[in-house]
């Protein structure tokens, strides 16, 4: 016993205790066996929606909204007090209050970001940032966030309003140092009340690691703002850094905040939608974003069908009804502020550690008619008040005049079958912008393109991919004895991307063919001896893809044959008359996200690009309509350039678009769009389309 005598008195009387027959027990220990019960809470693309107020329409719109989400949480909170909510980005852009607050009258440091002051009243645990918290440049997104870059040409925030809860964000690294611009992830320390064998309750600290990841893209959606500054990195590899540090650290639960949807293709680190391969990274949960669908399918009374790119994932990775990716919850609750996600985790105390057990996992995308499939939640009263002056100071910034009039409605209601008022007035602006760019440049290169044609190409940005009030709508009820007077409001509705600019690229008739292609694929093939109903647009999550293309004059004109697979679609395509040979040159006016490779065109990489121009499309729009003072159907808005090979069908073709809008159709002489059929379960109305007209 002499070789324990160096032992200072605490240590012997611990020793003392170890060989006691009543050893003393921790009361803080977690007995084996233990369960606790956690609900993880997301919400995802809320793009500044916090009211349930459409401001391009001046109109209350009950289908979205934070203040409506936030019902849903508190009763998500009800039903379980164990609870983390998080945010899957894309917080700050979206609406006309998101351009506001970042353009019109720019949020000051000592301010608060309105959609930050709803989240921090709400007391989120944490987010993560999605692609367009980079669309107002790197200086606004330190500001905002009050978050040091530690880049030397960005500003250094330090004591401005912002979130009170942790952002992270893995992937996005500065281009010098290689270091994360904001922290790669954060654990949240949460106390939660668990379940001992005995039944009894006790507190335990729970520790959730939650790290974040955007797209690869924005380095080409934003790169007027991020070249040279920063980088991303693929999710995978930030993934196998970050999230074995986060387990040294005391990570108990892991939860991957990945701005991106599901893509089963072959793993890339610049994939767009990436996060399936995260499920092979450690985590124990997936939340997901930026594709604005619904996952799993919804539990409601009649929810819609599972998005079509969804279902055709692969069912042993993907299960759409579990909401299980490889196995892995995940969740990704729509945009808007229309779901909330909820992942119910079951955890067994076992061997020292807390151990998810799969089996008894619960998946929800939680939407506002989750009770009885036909009454919207209320909103929560005490959200509104928190935002009621950038509200009012929205409104009143929207509804400022343009000086300029037009006779007719511009809508994107029936724009998937040959409707052009909402598409023909933005590539008219957008070529007589290049035109001048070009006519007036002095350089060389530039000025030697005079004599190519330049033709133009835009999506309907607005036509059903957020539900059946996301259609662009300005000015109904219009006429020539009495014109409507546009506001600034108009050109968002017409142009919804704020941020984008203005591009050229050069290209041939080839390019131009495939670029065609590609956009035809919005398109499902249409059997003609079918007798089932069949969707012509059974997915609209791409419909920002549908370029249309014009050319003044209408000089341009193409066909697309639906009955064809795709890659096969595009015939009849002339100019001026003339079939368009592969080896012609052509100008297209565009915006940077497609210039830059957005959306995946054949040969539409940035390499053709020949004119960046400092202006936003948006603002091209607004500047051109300006500059007409007056703008007509016949001049503006009754340029079709396509329409549809004739084909008769043997069963019923549909076209899913806002309910009562038949009129618009009629007005237009659309003579294919027949009748209006019943609602689909998401609130869409059936248009009977007759392909042979």
């Amino acid at each position: 016993m002499k070789k324990f005598a160096w032992l200072p008195p605490v240590a012997a009387i611990a020793l003392a205790g170890c060989s006691s027959s009543n050893p003393v027990v921790d009361p803080n220990a977690v007995p084996e066996g233990t369960i606790l019960k956690v609900a993880l809470l997301e919400t995802t693309d809320i793009h500044q929606n916090i009211l349930s107020y459409d401001y391009y329409g001046l109109k209350a719109d009950t289908s979205l909204g934070l203040e409506r989400t936030a019902t849903l949480i508190n009763g998500a909170r009800a039903e379980n007090p164990n609870n983390v909510l998080l945010d899957d980005g894309d917080v700050i852009q979206g609406t006309l209050l998101g351009d506001y607050q970042a353009l019109a009258a720019p949020v000051t440091c000592s301010g608060t970001l309105a959609v930050y002051k709803v989240m921090n009243a709400l007391k989120y645990d944490g987010a993560s940032m999605g692609n367009h918290e980079f669309n107002y440049g790197l200086n606004f997104l330190s500001q905002i966030t009050n978050t040091d870059f530690g880049l030397p040409d960005v500003s250094k925030a330090g004591t401005c309003g912002s979130p009170s809860f942790p952002l992270v964000l893995s992937n996005v690294v500065g281009a010098v140092n290689q270091k994360p611009i904001f922290n790669p992830y954060s654990i949240v320390g949460k106390q939660f009340t668990a379940t001992k064998p005995d039944g009894s309750s006790m507190s335990v600290k729970l520790n959730v690691g939650i790290i974040g990841f955007a797209p690869p893209q924005i380095m080409d959606w934003d790169q007027k703002y991020l070249a040279g500054k920063v980088m991303v990195n693929g999710l995978q590899e930030s993934a196998n850094k970050y999230i074995p540090e986060m387990r040294s650290k005391g990570a108990d639960l892991v939860v991957a905040l990945s701005h991106g949807g599901l893509d089963a293709s072959p793993y890339s680190p610049k994939m767009e939608n990436g996060s399936l391969y995260l499920t092979s990274t450690g985590i124990d949960a997936l939340m997901l974003g930026h594709s604005h669908l619904i996952f799993p399918k919804g539990k409601e009374v009649g929810a819609p069908a599972i998005d079509a790119s969804l279902a055709a994932l692969p069912t042993a990775q993907v299960d759409s009804v579990k909401g299980l990716v490889n196995g892995v919850p995940a969740v990704m609750a729509q945009s808007w502020g229309r779901r909330l996600g909820i992942i119910q985790l079951v955890l067994k105390y076992q061997g020292g550690k807390w151990v998810v057990q799969k089996d008894l996992t619960n998946v929800e995308a939680r939407g506002f008619k989750y009770k009885d499939g036909t009454n919207i939640v209320d909103a929560d009263a005490s959200i509104a008040p928190l935002v009621d002056t950038e509200h009012k100071a929205t409104i009143n910034y929207a509804t400022q005049p343009l000086g300029t009039t037009t006779d007719f409605q511009m809508s994107a209601y029936f724009s998937l079958v040959g409707d052009v008022t909402a598409i023909q007035i933005v590539n008219q602006a957008q070529i007589d912008y290049v035109k001048n760019f070009i006519a007036n440049s002095t350089d060389a290169t530039i000025a030697s393109y005079k004599s190519i044609p330049v033709i133009s190409c835009s999506a309907p940005f607005k036509a059903g991919r957020n539900g059946p009030t996301d259609f662009t709508d300005v000015a109904p009820n219009a006429t020539p004895a009495a014109p409507f007077g546009l506001q600034v409001r108009n050109p968002g509705d017409l142009y919804l991307y704020g941020n984008n600019n203005l591009q050229a690229v050069k290209i041939k008739g080839l390019d131009l063919k495939n670029w065609l292609e590609t956009a035809a694929k919005q398109f499902a093939q249409i059997d003609p001896a079918l007798t089932a109903e069949q969707d012509l647009v059974p997915s609209y999550s791409t419909i920002f893809n549908y370029d249309v293309f014009y050319a003044d004059n209408n000089a341009l004109k193409y066909q697309i044959d639906v009955t064809q697979a795709g890659g096969k679609r595009i015939v009849n395509l002339t100019y001026a008359g003339k079939v368009v040979a592969d080896t012609d040159d052509f100008i297209v006016a565009t915006n940077d996200y497609r210039a830059g490779g957005g959306g995946n065109f054949p040969g539409i990489d940035g390499s053709k690009t020949i004119i960046k121009s400092p202006d936003a499309n948006q603002a091209v729009v607004s500047d051109f309509l300006k500059k007409q003072g007056k703008v007509t159907s016949t001049g503006n808005g009754l340029g079709q350039s396509w329409s549809f090979v004739k084909v008769d069908t043997k069963g019923p073709v549909i076209l899913r678009s806002a309910p009562g809008k038949l009129a618009v159709a009629q007005n237009l002489g659309l003579s294919r769009v027949k009748a209006e059929g019943g609602l689909d379960a998401s609130g869409f109305a059936k248009y009977a389309i007759d392909l042979s007209k």
